[in-house]
């Protein structure tokens, strides 16, 4: 049976959090993550599958750096130009089928430029049958195994075309990971601008606009179609602190570049971290256990637990664990047997896992004795006061 505890002690302990107003943002989608806590500051349609223009080139890149970790590419292998990626027209590196290109100048391609004709090269080179078809659906798959629910690819680009679409949540579980996984490659996404062989020099500069704003922006990507408008996928440090965000739908470029400042400055002033277990070893409560050589065990947090709290107001934040239980021996040290949703007005519920924190095992016989003739004992009793509440 699923058991939702009050976690007092908890409740106590962030009985000093306030409730942040929630961020009047402009775009059509959008959410805003914090990266140490992992909390969702703001979302606003942020699980809508929409249209996500050059934002889904991450996924593209995101590819080619698994390929780098598992060595089928390196950054100076050279692959070919087809006529089909030297086709595509709008954001471009300018290639001609006559070109061979290293594979770190298509990446920044990608990045700095947005080419389009350099993310075909790169998505040819990986798909399983040598097409840009293949590789959306290679695409696809793969953001499923990444909780990608609300992706489907149908080009490697983001070049406008039925059925291509994202969501603003999916965009940031990605850029969570290119950030993560891959930090010897993510510094390329602060680049500023990449003269690829001299070619159009005017076209040399990255479309990311907040990364010469001095607020810690670096990365990553920014979006637009007449579909989708104008989006950015964006991240910035400030001090220990990092923040994720994903906007779409922004009518103008200059709005874009307004509005992402303003939920970057957002996201920094008006939250702090606060450490409510810097313990990982601290119980946050005691489970039952069935036929264990002792009748409880203590649940902990994976890790310290830090979160993130609005800097004005004085609201108090609850504290709910759920459990299926008792818990039936043997059990062992680190099972997640147990959730604890934290949650207070303004922000989105932020979901922590908690493990068992020992061994119990099975009891003995003579344990075991005892535990089942105290049930029974229970049950007898239990039958006997209900007689005696209905004769009465």
């Amino acid at each position: 049976m699923t058991r939702p505890i009050i976690a007092a002690a908890l409740a106590v302990a962030l009985a000093a959090g306030a409730s942040a107003q929630e961020f009047a943002t402009q775009a059509g989608s959008a959410i805003v993550v914090d990266h140490n806590t992992s909390q969702v500051l703001l979302s606003k349609n942020a699980q809508v599958p929409l249209p996500p223009a050059s934002m889904s080139k991450l996924m593209t890149l995101n590819m080619a750096f698994e390929a780098l970790e598992d060595g089928r590419l390196s950054m100076d292998t050279v692959l070919p130009v087809s006529a089909h990626a030297a086709s595509y027209g709008g954001s471009t590196m300018f290639l001609d089928p006559r070109d061979r290109v290293t594979v770190e100048d298509l990446i920044r391609g990608v990045i700095v430029l947005s080419g389009n004709d350099a993310t075909v090269v790169l998505a040819e080179a990986l798909s399983p049958d040598g097409t840009e078809d293949g590789f959306a659906e290679l695409m696809t798959r793969r953001a499923r195994e990444l909780g990608m629910e609300n992706s489907v690819f149908r080009n490697a680009s983001g070049w406008p075309e039925a059925g291509h679409v994202m969501s603003m949540e999916d965009l940031a579980i990605l850029a969570e990971r290119l950030i993560t996984a891959f930090p010897e490659y993510y510094p390329m996404f602060a680049e500023q601008e990449f003269a690829f062989d001299g070619r159009s020099p005017a076209n040399r500069f990255n479309r990311n606009p907040l990364l010469d704003l001095g607020i810690g922006a670096d990365g990553l990507k920014t979006g637009h179609t007449m579909e989708a408008g104008y989006g950015l996928v964006g991240s910035a440090v400030q001090g220990d602190r990092r923040v994720t965000f994903v906007l779409s739908g922004m009518d103008t470029e200059a709005q874009r570049a307004e509005e992402s400042e303003r939920i970057v400055n957002w996201a920094f002033r008006q939250f702090a971290e606060a450490t409510v277990l810097d313990d990982a070893a601290s119980p946050v409560m005691e489970a039952e256990v069935f036929m264990g050589e002792r009748p409880t065990v203590a649940l902990v947090t994976e890790g310290p637990l830090t979160v993130l709290l609005p800097v004005a107001g004085r609201q108090p934040i609850e504290g709910v664990i759920a459990y299926d239980g008792p818990l039936e021996a043997p059990v062992a040290a680190g099972t997640q047997v147990a959730t604890l949703t934290l949650a207070h007005p303004g922000m989105e519920p932020r979901q922590v896992a908690l493990v068992t924190a020992t061994d119990v095992p099975r009891a003995g016989p003579l344990r075991r004795i005892q535990v089942t003739g105290m049930a029974v004992a229970g049950q007898v009793l239990g039958e006997a006061m209900a007689r005696f509440q209905g004769d009465g």
